[in-house]
């Protein structure tokens, strides 16, 4: 469980669901891997309450500067600095949060369990000290991505780099009752992934590790791989390229996300000159997912 003594936590609202968007969208791209919790709600006036839990102290200049450049500096003036209580601030960051649907996927919390349809795929993830709730346009791209290509095609070896909480490893671990290997950076990130697994009835599928990139030995006795998700950042994934297209098998898919839709195209382009040519591209409130197949 994630108690802070004590919690900070920032507040405004704003008039606006795209300007809510764009202030949510970028404190996701500043503050992550524990450091924050961002959630966005819908008032009956129409307006959007935006709260950010921190787990130290906030540089509340930065902040306001964040909410100026997404949202005008009228939002800002109603930005808004607390400390609260010690509780479980990621968790109650998201209990207000709604079952996010994806093909056959439904992410959701603890409180909607017995909700999910029977036909449907339930991947619960619970606050954590990680990034990637499934609430996030990347992440559900993935998992639209990933449930379009499994009607017809099912990849034996499969990686989720970059895993956060774990959303799209236990997805594909539960879609394809196969092994999954995924690897983070971020210690905590291993940890939620491994707990978040036990949590879905998929810890003996889900193997998660501390890795940089594919610089882990678990990755030369694992690949090639014949899929690889990767939700990341665009700067990370083209430097990646290179490796990821050493690790693929023959006619492997990849899905990419975490890039901003003008970032596309630089990607799909370090890509496509190791061998990967696009073919899908979704667009979800201006984030871009990716879906590419190695030629050979």
């Amino acid at each position: 469980m994630a108690y802070i003594d004590p919690t900070h936590r920032a507040r405004l609202a704003i008039g606006g669901e795209q300007a809510a968007r764009r202030v949510v969208d970028v404190l996701t791209e500043v503050f992550f891997e524990g450091q924050a919790a961002v959630a966005a709600f819908e008032r009956p006036d129409s307006c959007w309450d935006v709260t950010v839990h921190f787990a130290d102290p906030p540089d509340q200049a930065l902040v306001r500067q964040i909410v100026i450049n997404a949202a005008g500096a009228e939002a800002a003036t109603g930005l808004t600095f607390d400390t609260v209580e010690p509780r479980d601030w990621v968790w109650a960051s998201l209990q207000d949060l709604v079952p996010v649907p994806a093909g056959r996927f439904v992410v959701h919390g603890r409180h909607d369990r017995d909700r999910i349809a029977g036909n449907k795929l339930g991947v619960e993830i619970e606050a954590a000290l990680a990034f990637g709730t499934g609430h996030h346009a990347t992440t559900r791209g993935c998992l639209l991505l990933l449930d379009h290509i499994l009607k017809a095609w099912r990849p034996r070896r499969v990686l989720d780099l970059g895993t956060g909480t774990g959303v799209l490893a236990i997805a594909a671990a539960k879609a394809l009752r196969e092994k999954i290997l995924a690897s983070d950076i971020d210690p905590v990130s291993v940890q939620v992934t491994r707990e978040n697994a036990l949590l879905n009835a998929s810890g003996h599928l889900v193997r998660s590790i501390r890795a940089t990139g594919f610089s882990a030995r678990q990755f030369a006795t694992a690949a090639p791989f014949d899929l690889v998700l990767a939700n990341i950042l665009a700067n990370p994934l083209r430097q990646m390229a290179t490796p990821m297209a050493r690790h693929l098998a023959p006619s492997a898919l990849v899905i990419l996300s975490g890039l901003l839709t003008p970032q596309a195209s630089s990607v799909i382009a370090a890509y496509r000159v190791r061998g990967l040519v696009p073919l899908r591209h979704l667009r979800i409130d201006g984030w871009s997912t990716l879906l590419l197949r190695k030629l050979n």
